[in-house]
Protein backbone atom coordinates (compact mmCIF):
# COMPACT_ATOMS: atom_id res chain seq x y z
CA UNK A 1 0.00 0.00 0.00
CA UNK A 2 1.35 3.35 -1.10
CA UNK A 3 2.23 5.58 1.79
CA UNK A 4 2.39 2.73 4.26
CA UNK A 5 5.19 3.23 6.72
CA UNK A 6 7.36 0.16 7.19
CA UNK A 7 9.37 -0.40 10.35
CA UNK A 8 13.14 0.13 9.96
CA UNK A 9 15.35 -2.80 10.92
CA UNK A 10 18.47 -1.62 12.76
CA UNK A 11 21.71 -3.45 12.14
CA UNK A 12 22.96 -3.81 15.68
CA UNK A 13 21.61 -1.92 18.65
CA UNK A 14 22.73 1.63 19.29
CA UNK A 15 21.97 1.57 22.98
CA UNK A 16 24.98 1.12 25.20
CA UNK A 17 24.05 -1.90 27.27
CA UNK A 18 26.48 -3.80 29.44
CA UNK A 19 27.36 -6.29 26.69
CA UNK A 20 28.28 -3.54 24.24
CA UNK A 21 30.48 -1.76 26.73
CA UNK A 22 32.68 -4.87 26.79
CA UNK A 23 32.80 -5.25 22.98
CA UNK A 24 36.25 -4.92 21.45
CA UNK A 25 37.12 -3.67 18.01
CA UNK A 26 38.24 -6.50 15.72
CA UNK A 27 41.98 -6.97 15.37
CA UNK A 28 41.66 -6.60 11.60
CA UNK A 29 40.60 -2.98 12.15
CA UNK A 30 44.04 -2.19 13.59
CA UNK A 31 45.76 -4.08 10.76
CA UNK A 32 43.81 -2.22 8.06
CA UNK A 33 44.56 1.14 9.64
CA UNK A 34 48.30 0.47 9.46
CA UNK A 35 48.20 0.48 5.67
CA UNK A 36 45.92 3.49 5.27
CA UNK A 37 48.97 5.74 5.12
CA UNK A 38 52.08 3.82 3.89
CA UNK A 39 54.31 6.87 4.41
CA UNK A 40 53.35 7.15 8.07
CA UNK A 41 53.80 3.39 8.49
CA UNK A 42 57.33 3.57 7.08
CA UNK A 43 58.18 6.48 9.38
CA UNK A 44 56.90 4.62 12.44
CA UNK A 45 58.61 1.34 11.58
CA UNK A 46 61.86 3.06 10.61
CA UNK A 47 61.90 5.29 13.69
CA UNK A 48 61.25 2.42 16.09
CA UNK A 49 63.89 0.29 14.31
CA UNK A 50 66.45 3.08 14.72
CA UNK A 51 65.67 3.54 18.42
CA UNK A 52 65.79 -0.20 19.16
CA UNK A 53 68.99 -0.73 17.17
CA UNK A 54 70.82 2.16 18.87
CA UNK A 55 69.91 1.00 22.36
CA UNK A 56 70.80 -2.61 21.51
CA UNK A 57 74.16 -1.43 20.18
CA UNK A 58 74.79 0.60 23.35
CA UNK A 59 73.92 -2.43 25.49
CA UNK A 60 76.20 -4.69 23.43
CA UNK A 61 79.08 -2.19 23.63
CA UNK A 62 78.79 -1.80 27.39
CA UNK A 63 78.38 -5.52 27.98
CA UNK A 64 81.27 -6.37 25.63
CA UNK A 65 83.71 -3.95 27.26
CA UNK A 66 82.72 -4.92 30.80
CA UNK A 67 82.82 -8.60 29.89
CA UNK A 68 86.31 -8.58 28.40
CA UNK A 69 87.73 -6.66 31.36
CA UNK A 70 86.11 -8.91 33.96
CA UNK A 71 87.19 -12.07 32.11
CA UNK A 72 90.79 -10.88 31.77
CA UNK A 73 91.56 -11.13 35.48
CA UNK A 74 91.88 -14.38 37.41
CA UNK A 75 91.14 -14.65 41.12
CA UNK A 76 94.05 -17.14 41.32
CA UNK A 77 96.59 -14.59 40.11
CA UNK A 78 98.21 -11.81 42.13
CA UNK A 79 100.16 -8.99 40.50
CA UNK A 80 103.21 -7.44 42.15
CA UNK A 81 103.70 -3.84 41.00
CA UNK A 82 105.78 -0.89 42.03
CA UNK A 83 104.35 0.87 45.07
CA UNK A 84 102.35 3.91 44.02
CA UNK A 85 101.70 2.55 40.51
CA UNK A 86 98.79 0.25 41.31
CA UNK A 87 96.52 2.00 38.81
CA UNK A 88 98.61 1.15 35.74
CA UNK A 89 100.97 -1.71 35.00
CA UNK A 90 102.54 0.31 32.20
CA UNK A 91 103.82 2.96 34.63
CA UNK A 92 104.97 0.40 37.18
CA UNK A 93 108.62 -0.45 37.79
CA UNK A 94 109.71 -3.60 39.66
CA UNK A 95 113.29 -4.68 40.37
CA UNK A 96 114.47 -7.63 38.27
CA UNK A 97 115.40 -9.66 41.34
CA UNK A 98 111.82 -9.45 42.68
CA UNK A 99 110.79 -12.31 40.40
CA UNK A 100 113.25 -14.81 41.84
CA UNK A 101 112.81 -13.57 45.43
CA UNK A 102 109.01 -13.92 45.27
CA UNK A 103 109.28 -17.41 43.77
CA UNK A 104 111.38 -18.65 46.68
CA UNK A 105 109.96 -16.60 49.57
CA UNK A 106 106.21 -17.16 49.06
CA UNK A 107 105.03 -20.68 49.90
CA UNK A 108 102.03 -22.30 48.25
CA UNK A 109 102.40 -20.97 44.72
CA UNK A 110 101.19 -23.08 41.82
CA UNK A 111 103.79 -25.39 40.27
CA UNK A 112 103.85 -27.28 36.98
CA UNK A 113 106.56 -29.92 36.38
CA UNK A 114 108.68 -28.35 39.11
CA UNK A 115 108.35 -24.83 37.64
CA UNK A 116 106.88 -22.21 40.00
CA UNK A 117 104.15 -20.11 38.36
CA UNK A 118 105.91 -16.74 38.67
CA UNK A 119 106.26 -14.54 35.60
CA UNK A 120 108.15 -11.25 35.46
CA UNK A 121 106.81 -9.18 32.56
CA UNK A 122 107.27 -5.88 30.78
CA UNK A 123 104.10 -4.17 29.52
CA UNK A 124 104.48 -1.29 27.09
CA UNK A 125 102.28 0.71 24.72
CA UNK A 126 103.94 1.83 21.52
CA UNK A 127 103.24 2.23 17.79
CA UNK A 128 103.81 -0.83 15.61
CA UNK A 129 103.97 -1.01 11.86
CA UNK A 130 103.27 -3.61 9.23
CA UNK A 131 105.41 -3.00 6.11
CA UNK A 132 103.44 -0.86 3.69
CA UNK A 133 100.88 0.16 6.33
CA UNK A 134 100.52 3.11 8.68
CA UNK A 135 101.68 2.87 12.26
CA UNK A 136 99.08 1.95 14.89
CA UNK A 137 99.19 1.84 18.67
CA UNK A 138 99.71 -1.63 20.10
CA UNK A 139 100.06 -3.20 23.54
CA UNK A 140 103.38 -5.05 23.88
CA UNK A 141 104.24 -7.62 26.52
CA UNK A 142 107.78 -8.88 27.14
CA UNK A 143 107.57 -12.42 28.48
CA UNK A 144 109.39 -15.67 29.10
CA UNK A 145 107.92 -19.14 28.72
CA UNK A 146 106.87 -18.98 32.39
CA UNK A 147 104.13 -16.55 31.38
CA UNK A 148 102.12 -19.53 30.12
CA UNK A 149 102.05 -20.87 33.69
CA UNK A 150 100.17 -17.81 34.98
CA UNK A 151 98.12 -16.86 31.89
CA UNK A 152 96.40 -20.21 31.55
CA UNK A 153 93.75 -19.04 29.09
CA UNK A 154 96.45 -18.60 26.45
CA UNK A 155 96.48 -21.29 23.77
CA UNK A 156 98.85 -21.43 20.79
CA UNK A 157 96.85 -21.68 17.57
CA UNK A 158 99.81 -22.08 15.23
CA UNK A 159 103.55 -21.58 15.23
CA UNK A 160 105.64 -21.47 18.39
CA UNK A 161 106.67 -19.32 21.34
CA UNK A 162 108.92 -16.39 20.29
CA UNK A 163 112.69 -16.59 20.39
CA UNK A 164 114.97 -13.51 20.19
CA UNK A 165 114.08 -11.52 17.07
CA UNK A 166 110.55 -12.93 16.98
CA UNK A 167 107.11 -12.05 18.29
CA UNK A 168 103.89 -13.94 18.98
CA UNK A 169 100.64 -12.12 18.21
CA UNK A 170 97.15 -12.47 19.63
CA UNK A 171 94.35 -13.54 17.32
CA UNK A 172 92.74 -10.06 17.46
CA UNK A 173 95.86 -7.92 17.02
CA UNK A 174 94.97 -7.34 13.36
CA UNK A 175 91.83 -5.47 14.50
CA UNK A 176 93.86 -3.42 16.95
CA UNK A 177 96.33 -2.44 14.22
CA UNK A 178 93.65 -2.00 11.57
CA UNK A 179 95.15 -4.42 9.04
CA UNK A 180 94.02 -7.58 7.27
CA UNK A 181 94.32 -10.81 9.21
CA UNK A 182 96.67 -12.23 6.56
CA UNK A 183 99.17 -9.42 7.27
CA UNK A 184 99.89 -11.00 10.67
CA UNK A 185 100.25 -14.61 9.57
CA UNK A 186 103.13 -16.76 10.81
CA UNK A 187 106.30 -15.79 8.95
CA UNK A 188 105.21 -12.21 8.26
CA UNK A 189 107.23 -9.24 9.49
CA UNK A 190 106.30 -6.60 12.08
CA UNK A 191 108.32 -3.44 12.81
CA UNK A 192 108.82 -1.84 16.20
CA UNK A 193 110.94 1.29 16.08
CA UNK A 194 113.90 0.54 13.83
CA UNK A 195 113.84 -3.18 14.59
CA UNK A 196 112.16 -5.87 12.52
CA UNK A 197 110.57 -8.97 14.03
CA UNK A 198 109.28 -12.17 12.48
CA UNK A 199 105.92 -13.49 13.64
CA UNK A 200 106.61 -16.94 15.11
CA UNK A 201 103.13 -17.82 16.34
CA UNK A 202 99.52 -16.83 16.86
CA UNK A 203 97.74 -17.39 20.17
CA UNK A 204 94.26 -17.01 21.53
CA UNK A 205 92.94 -16.18 24.99
CA UNK A 206 89.17 -16.16 24.49
CA UNK A 207 87.30 -13.21 25.95
CA UNK A 208 90.38 -11.43 27.38
CA UNK A 209 92.49 -8.42 26.45
CA UNK A 210 95.49 -10.72 25.96
CA UNK A 211 94.17 -11.58 22.48
CA UNK A 212 95.01 -8.03 21.39
CA UNK A 213 98.62 -8.08 22.59
CA UNK A 214 101.94 -8.67 20.86
CA UNK A 215 104.28 -10.84 22.92
CA UNK A 216 108.04 -10.24 22.65
CA UNK A 217 110.91 -12.18 24.11
CA UNK A 218 111.46 -10.24 27.33
CA UNK A 219 115.11 -9.32 26.77
CA UNK A 220 114.30 -8.00 23.29
CA UNK A 221 111.62 -5.66 24.62
CA UNK A 222 113.82 -4.56 27.54
CA UNK A 223 116.59 -3.64 25.11
CA UNK A 224 114.30 -1.75 22.72
CA UNK A 225 112.57 0.19 25.50
CA UNK A 226 115.85 0.73 27.39
CA UNK A 227 114.44 -0.71 30.60
CA UNK A 228 116.36 -2.43 33.36
CA UNK A 229 113.22 -3.11 35.40
CA UNK A 230 110.04 -5.16 35.03
CA UNK A 231 106.52 -3.78 34.86
CA UNK A 232 105.07 -6.48 37.08
CA UNK A 233 105.49 -9.94 38.49
CA UNK A 234 102.45 -12.19 38.13
CA UNK A 235 102.03 -15.03 40.65
CA UNK A 236 99.56 -17.91 40.44
CA UNK A 237 98.31 -19.13 43.79
CA UNK A 238 97.80 -22.72 44.83
CA UNK A 239 97.50 -23.19 48.60
CA UNK A 240 98.73 -19.66 49.28
CA UNK A 241 96.32 -16.78 49.81
CA UNK A 242 96.45 -13.23 48.48
CA UNK A 243 97.17 -12.09 52.06
CA UNK A 244 100.38 -14.14 52.03
CA UNK A 245 101.60 -12.12 49.05
CA UNK A 246 100.68 -8.87 50.81
CA UNK A 247 102.65 -9.98 53.88
CA UNK A 248 105.63 -10.63 51.60
CA UNK A 249 105.47 -7.08 50.22
CA UNK A 250 105.41 -5.71 53.78
CA UNK A 251 108.37 -7.83 54.81
CA UNK A 252 110.45 -6.77 51.79
CA UNK A 253 110.15 -2.99 52.00
CA UNK A 254 113.42 -2.74 50.08
CA UNK A 255 111.65 -3.99 46.92
CA UNK A 256 108.92 -1.31 47.19
CA UNK A 257 106.14 -3.60 46.00
CA UNK A 258 102.36 -3.52 46.14
CA UNK A 259 100.17 -6.60 45.63
CA UNK A 260 96.76 -6.66 43.98
CA UNK A 261 94.65 -9.57 42.82
CA UNK A 262 94.45 -9.68 39.04
CA UNK A 263 90.64 -9.67 38.97
CA UNK A 264 90.60 -6.64 41.28
CA UNK A 265 93.04 -4.83 39.00
CA UNK A 266 90.81 -5.31 35.96
CA UNK A 267 87.74 -4.35 38.01
CA UNK A 268 89.47 -1.01 38.68
CA UNK A 269 90.17 -0.67 34.96
CA UNK A 270 86.50 -1.30 34.27
CA UNK A 271 85.67 1.59 36.61
CA UNK A 272 88.16 3.76 34.72
CA UNK A 273 86.28 3.11 31.47
CA UNK A 274 82.87 3.72 33.08
CA UNK A 275 82.65 7.34 31.75
CA UNK A 276 83.15 6.04 28.20
CA UNK A 277 80.33 3.55 28.65
CA UNK A 278 78.16 6.32 30.09
CA UNK A 279 78.87 8.53 27.07
CA UNK A 280 77.89 5.65 24.78
CA UNK A 281 74.54 5.40 26.57
CA UNK A 282 73.97 9.16 26.50
CA UNK A 283 74.76 9.42 22.78
CA UNK A 284 72.44 6.53 21.93
CA UNK A 285 69.66 7.93 24.10
CA UNK A 286 69.94 11.44 22.63
CA UNK A 287 69.65 10.12 19.08
CA UNK A 288 66.85 7.79 20.18
CA UNK A 289 65.03 10.71 21.84
CA UNK A 290 65.10 12.64 18.58
CA UNK A 291 63.60 9.66 16.76
CA UNK A 292 60.94 9.23 19.46
CA UNK A 293 59.84 12.88 19.28
CA UNK A 294 59.68 12.62 15.51
CA UNK A 295 57.50 9.52 15.87
CA UNK A 296 55.22 11.31 18.34
CA UNK A 297 54.71 14.15 15.88
CA UNK A 298 53.77 11.61 13.21
CA UNK A 299 51.27 9.93 15.52
CA UNK A 300 49.75 13.27 16.57
CA UNK A 301 49.20 14.21 12.94
CA UNK A 302 47.79 10.79 12.06
CA UNK A 303 45.38 10.60 15.00
CA UNK A 304 44.23 14.20 14.63
CA UNK A 305 42.76 13.31 11.24
CA UNK A 306 40.83 10.43 12.79
CA UNK A 307 39.07 12.22 15.65
CA UNK A 308 35.72 12.15 13.84
CA UNK A 309 36.13 8.50 12.87
CA UNK A 310 36.89 7.46 16.45
CA UNK A 311 33.97 9.56 17.72
CA UNK A 312 31.69 7.71 15.30
CA UNK A 313 32.87 4.41 16.75
CA UNK A 314 31.94 5.70 20.21
CA UNK A 315 28.50 6.77 18.98
CA UNK A 316 27.66 3.24 17.75
CA UNK A 317 28.54 1.68 21.07
CA UNK A 318 32.31 1.14 21.34
CA UNK A 319 33.84 2.47 24.53
CA UNK A 320 36.91 4.66 24.69
CA UNK A 321 38.69 1.78 26.38
CA UNK A 322 38.00 -0.52 23.43
CA UNK A 323 39.15 2.15 20.97
CA UNK A 324 42.28 2.84 23.01
CA UNK A 325 43.17 -0.88 23.04
CA UNK A 326 42.74 -0.97 19.26
CA UNK A 327 45.09 2.02 18.93
CA UNK A 328 47.64 0.25 21.13
CA UNK A 329 47.39 -2.84 18.94
CA UNK A 330 47.97 -0.70 15.87
CA UNK A 331 50.99 0.97 17.48
CA UNK A 332 52.47 -2.32 18.72
CA UNK A 333 52.19 -3.87 15.27
CA UNK A 334 54.25 -1.01 13.83
CA UNK A 335 56.87 -0.81 16.59
CA UNK A 336 57.35 -4.59 16.88
CA UNK A 337 57.82 -4.73 13.10
CA UNK A 338 60.54 -2.10 13.56
CA UNK A 339 61.98 -4.14 16.44
CA UNK A 340 62.14 -7.24 14.26
CA UNK A 341 63.88 -5.20 11.56
CA UNK A 342 66.37 -3.88 14.15
CA UNK A 343 67.10 -7.43 15.36
CA UNK A 344 67.81 -8.58 11.80
CA UNK A 345 70.13 -5.60 11.16
CA UNK A 346 71.91 -6.21 14.49
CA UNK A 347 72.34 -9.90 13.67
CA UNK A 348 73.91 -9.07 10.30
CA UNK A 349 76.01 -6.01 11.15
CA UNK A 350 76.55 -6.16 14.94
CA UNK A 351 76.85 -9.74 16.15
CA UNK A 352 80.45 -10.96 16.21
CA UNK A 353 81.98 -7.63 15.24
CA UNK A 354 85.13 -6.66 17.14
CA UNK A 355 85.72 -3.20 18.58
CA UNK A 356 89.24 -2.04 19.55
CA UNK A 357 89.90 0.21 22.53
CA UNK A 358 93.05 1.42 24.27
CA UNK A 359 94.14 -1.80 25.99
CA UNK A 360 92.48 -4.44 23.88
CA UNK A 361 89.62 -5.52 21.69
CA UNK A 362 86.21 -6.91 22.52
CA UNK A 363 83.50 -8.65 20.56
CA UNK A 364 79.90 -7.52 20.25
CA UNK A 365 77.39 -10.30 20.84
CA UNK A 366 73.61 -10.51 20.69
CA UNK A 367 73.35 -11.98 24.17
CA UNK A 368 69.96 -12.67 25.79
CA UNK A 369 70.29 -9.36 27.66
CA UNK A 370 70.77 -7.43 24.40
CA UNK A 371 67.81 -9.17 22.73
CA UNK A 372 65.55 -8.68 25.77
CA UNK A 373 66.56 -5.00 25.84
CA UNK A 374 65.52 -4.60 22.21
CA UNK A 375 62.18 -6.35 22.70
CA UNK A 376 61.45 -4.35 25.85
CA UNK A 377 62.19 -1.06 24.10
CA UNK A 378 59.94 -2.05 21.19
CA UNK A 379 57.05 -2.89 23.53
CA UNK A 380 57.52 0.33 25.52
CA UNK A 381 57.53 2.39 22.32
CA UNK A 382 54.28 0.77 21.23
CA UNK A 383 52.49 1.16 24.56
CA UNK A 384 53.83 4.23 26.35
CA UNK A 385 54.53 6.15 23.12
CA UNK A 386 50.89 5.90 22.10
CA UNK A 387 49.56 7.51 25.31
CA UNK A 388 49.94 11.25 24.51
CA UNK A 389 48.43 11.18 20.97
CA UNK A 390 45.69 8.73 22.02
CA UNK A 391 44.72 10.89 25.00
CA UNK A 392 44.53 13.98 22.81
CA UNK A 393 42.42 12.15 20.25
CA UNK A 394 39.94 10.57 22.68
CA UNK A 395 39.74 13.46 25.18
CA UNK A 396 37.23 15.78 23.35
CA UNK A 397 33.54 15.31 24.29
CA UNK A 398 31.59 13.22 21.81
CA UNK A 399 29.46 16.07 20.32
CA UNK A 400 32.53 18.21 19.75
CA UNK A 401 34.49 15.30 18.27
CA UNK A 402 31.67 14.50 15.83
CA UNK A 403 31.67 18.10 14.58
CA UNK A 404 35.44 18.16 13.99
CA UNK A 405 36.79 18.35 10.45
Amino acid sequence: MIGQIRPIRLIGPITKNKEQRTNMLPFTYAVRNLFRDPGRLLQTVGGSALVVFLLMAATALNQGMSGVLSASGSAQNVILMGKGSEESIERSEVHLEAEAIAATAIRGLHQTLGQTAVSGEIVYQAPLQIPGKDKAQGLLRGVTEKSLLVHQTVRLLEGRFPSPGEVMVGSLVYRKLGVDEEALAVGKVLNFGSAEFTISGIFTAPGTVLESEVWFERNDLATLTQRDTLSSVVLRLDTAEAEDVEIFTLQRNDLELAAIREDHYFAKLSGFYAPIRTMTWLTAMLVAAGAIFGGLNTLYAAFASRIKELATLQSIGYTRRAIFISLVQESLLATLTGTLLALIVALVFLDGRTVPFSIGTFRLSLTPLVIITGLSIGILLGTIGILPPAWRTLAPPLPKALRSN
